[in-house]
């Protein structure tokens, strides 16, 4: 893991431009998981996000990283360090939802006993990617569904974020770099995953005040049609593709056609002359 400076998630998401990013992704995640059914649902990570919010399975469970909540604190550039959340700490689900405090990277859950998997930037903040991926193909059912957001390195916001790296002031709360689009698509297909759709969107400018992020609202409707993969978020829905996999059912036999049986031309006799002609 980067030892570089590190944006706090939640004093993040309380500011201008978290609170664009969050709100869009909450719209956009509600229209979604609305119309994914099953049993059990599970969102990796951000609590400040209600992924599952209009999801209407009757088991949904918030999967919170063990491992950060007891390590280092994150820190705000100029801010004093905040203090590491405990195990027990004060992130729950949202009521009539459970909490689970584990390793993403080792989800203890059976394989194929989840329908729905929602990762809200859960990539940027873990040391392995690749893995967690795997992790969420083991555990999602036959036709189980992912969920991915995360910020597009294609983007002014990722270009702000890159120039970060020189000047160590980022502007997105990232522990690892950015995934870019492509590559995330690349991998779920190694995995197995069946690609749904994809969505762009936040098309403004990585700017950190209210009043300049709306005075370019414009560039929504814009972005949206001129330019829409340059989004600083992307959403990626895919599905888990089993190869060989069958429908059971009634096994319908159907009866082989028979051949056509050859019988004999007709012949028709010769008319008879007369004799007396």
């Amino acid at each position: 893991m980067s030892d570089r400076t590190i944006i706090d998630w939640p004093a993040w998401t309380e500011s201008p431009a978290g609170k664009y990013v969050l709100g869009w992704e909450q719209e956009q995640l509600d229209r979604v998981v609305s119309n994914i059914f099953g049993y059990h649902a599970l969102q990796l990570g951000l609590p400040q996000l209600d992924a599952l919010r209009e999801n209407r399975m009757s088991c949904r469970g918030l999967v919170l990283d063990a491992a950060s909540a007891t390590s280092a604190p994150y820190t705000v550039p100029g801010a004093e360090p905040l203090p590491a959340l405990p195990r027990s700490g004060a992130l729950h689900a949202p009521a009539g939802r459970s909490t689970v405090w584990c390793d993403h990277l080792d989800l203890p859950f059976e394989a194929q006993s989840v329908d729905l998997i929602v990762m809200p930037h859960t990539l940027e903040f873990t040391s392995n990617p690749h893995r967690l991926l795997r992790e969420a193909e083991r555990v999602l059912m036959p036709e189980g569904q992912l969920l991915i957001v995360g910020f597009n390195s294609l983007s002014l916001w990722g270009a702000r974020q890159s120039a970060a790296k020189v000047t160590g002031h980022p502007f997105l709360p990232a522990r690892e770099d950015l995934i870019a689009f492509t590559r995330l698509k690349d991998w779920i297909k190694l995995l197995g995953f069946e690609l749904e759709r994809g969505r762009f969107g936040c098309y403004r400018p990585p700017l950190a005040t209210e009043k300049w992020l709306g005075r370019y609202a414009f560039m929504e409707a814009a972005g949206d049609r001129w330019w829409p993969i340059f989004g600083a978020i992307y959403m990626v829905s895919a599905i888990k593709r089993v190869r060989g996999m069958r429908l059971v059912g009634k096994v319908k036999v159907k009866k082989p056609a028979l051949a056509a049986s050859l019988a004999p031309a007709a012949t028709t006799p010769s008319p008879t002359r007369n004799k007396d002609s």
